[in-house]
């Protein structure tokens, strides 16, 4: 059973999403929750919710299938943040020029798997 999870346009940078992101890839779903938590970091909340999402994705695609799905063998398989839309704005600089800024945004994709016990 896998399941996933995405939001879009989430007004942080790909390279600071992606911090968090290495710190939860591949681990257990519930030690993921309780350490974004305690992460501080201002987009943890964010890939924290993303996670919930994917385990509550995980849940119903079980019980549509019929399958019951133990959310204590849920882990992290893959983690990662592309690059959104970008906000272009401009700023007033001295002798009537104008200095570009970008406002990064980006997509987090959480996918969350069971493990296969032999």
């Amino acid at each position: 059973m896998e399941a996933r999870a995405e939001a879009k346009h989430i007004r942080v940078s790909p390279r600071k999403a992606r911090l968090v992101l290495a710190l939860i890839r591949g681990m257990n779903a519930g030690e993921a929750l309780n350490l974004l938590r305690f992460t501080k970091k201002r987009v943890a909340r964010q890939v924290a919710r993303v996670l919930k999402s994917a385990i509550a994705n995980a849940e119903s695609k079980g019980d549509a299938k019929s399958i019951s799905v133990d959310l204590d063998s849920l882990f992290v398989s893959e983690a990662y943040a592309n690059d959104g839309g970008r906000g272009k704005r401009f700023r007033p600089a001295p002798m009537g020029r104008a200095h570009p800024y970008v406002r990064r945004t980006s997509h987090i994709i959480v996918r969350v798997a069971e493990k296969k016990t032999a």
